[in-house]
């Protein structure tokens, strides 16, 4: 082979790989694409570079807030006291006076539609005492999240040294935050109003007029952080989440985000293959109780494979031969294999779906005496 046959070989193998590897040509500095059931990543371009985020931090304060509402930690109906420190936010306000009351249902509002700095202030101080302590938690929330290359200095997104994420990171996040059905209420509305209808709200995300199946999440832009969203879609049984950081402009920022749904909609879908305490086999339990365990679910379980291949899975279900009471429902007695043309490309654990006793005295003698009655009839 000649050295010129060989350099033309190379240049036409790295040029096809380059193409590849970035098929979407994007302007922002890093972008991810991501399933929400599974967390797995359809597209990605620098997805752990840490960069500003500017607003898009916000999708951790809804977070955090949202998890204190469903928990009860606080309501909708509270008021919140502005404070001194929330009326000093700059940006994007929704010009809250010191002392004025505000409940937290319409806070949540200004800070998903309006990205209201002072708003989250507000909010953080309300759950957290103050926007310091508020900081601790969404950190802490973060790593445990796994966004590991995230430090937050604020709850607002306000440019300050340090404050830097990643879309990986904000993901993970997100993936987090729409496992909440209520937080959608405040993501997918387009326009409301405060006090009584004085003070407009327009959502900034204008992706939810302009894309089929958008219904969050959170925009952001400051001269450092460029422009940054991290959306949301859902279409049938697959949710798909995108995140850029960086975009030039605003309408790169909206038409990138739309162009990874593009991508993740026409090549990918997601497939349910266990429901939450769908029964999947049963199993003998010698010494028990209970003669039988059925083995179940924990969860509501998924896979992700290119468009139109959905009818290609096929499910294996293994469970051991019999089980020795006790039985503990938080043991596995089997595994749920998923197969793709023959290989192999998920596992699920089974477990028991109840506790299972070790007989007493008098339950073996009863199963002694229904043996023999069975038998002699």
């Amino acid at each position: 082979m000649s050295k010129k046959f060989l350099a033309l070989l190379i240049s036409t193998f790295l040029l096809f790989n380059t193409a590849y590897a970035d098929v979407m040509n994007l302007k922002a500095k890093s972008a991810i694409l991501m399933e929400a059931e599974t967390g797995e990543i359809l597209y990605e371009k620098d997805i752990h570079k840490p960069l500003p985020p500017a607003s898009v931090t916000k999708v951790m304060t809804l977070l955090l807030a949202i998890e204190a509402i469903d928990s009860g930690k606080i309501k909708v109906t509270d008021k919140v006291v502005t404070s001194k420190h929330a009326f000093d936010m700059g940006g994007t306000q929704i010009y809250l006076e010191v002392g004025e009351e505000m409940t937290v249902d319409d806070l949540m509002k200004a800070i998903a539609m309006n990205s209201a700095n002072d708003a989250s202030v507000a909010l953080a101080e309300y759950i957290a005492g103050t926007e310091e302590n508020f900081v601790e938690m969404m950190n802490k929330r973060a790593k445990e999240l796994g966004a590991k290359n995230t430090t937050f200095k604020n709850a607002t997104g306000l440019p300050e040294e340090g404050h830097l994420t990643t879309v990986y990171d904000i993901a993970m996040i997100s993936r987090e935050l729409v496992k909440h059905p209520s937080i959608f209420k405040y993501l997918t509305n387009k326009i409301d109003s405060l006090r009584n209808g004085k003070f407009s709200l327009i959502n900034t995300n204008k992706l939810l007029w302009r894309y089929k199946g958008v219904d969050g999440i959170k925009t952001g832009s400051t001269s450092e952080a460029l422009y940054c969203m991290a959306a949301t879609a859902k279409r049938g049984d697959t949710r798909l989440i995108a995140v850029v950081f960086g975009a030039p402009d605003s309408e790169t920022r909206f038409n990138e985000t739309a162009k990874l749904l593009d991508y993740g909609f026409a090549n990918f879908e997601t497939v349910k293959v266990a429901s939450k305490g769908e029964v999947l086999g049963k199993i003998k339990v010698l010494k028990g109780n209970k003669e039988m365990v059925e083995g179940i679910s924990l969860k509501d379980e998924y896979v992700v494979v290119k468009k139109g291949e959905g009818k290609n899975i096929k499910k294996e279900v293994e469970l051991k031969n019999f089980l020795t009471a006790p039985v503990s429902k938080n043991n596995p007695l089997g595994v749920l294999k998923i197969l793709q043309e023959g290989k192999l490309i998920k596992t699920v654990d089974i477990y028991p779906a109840t506790d299972v006793k070790k007989a007493n005295f008098f339950e073996n003698f009863n199963k002694v005496i229904n043996y023999w009655i069975k038998k002699g009839s």
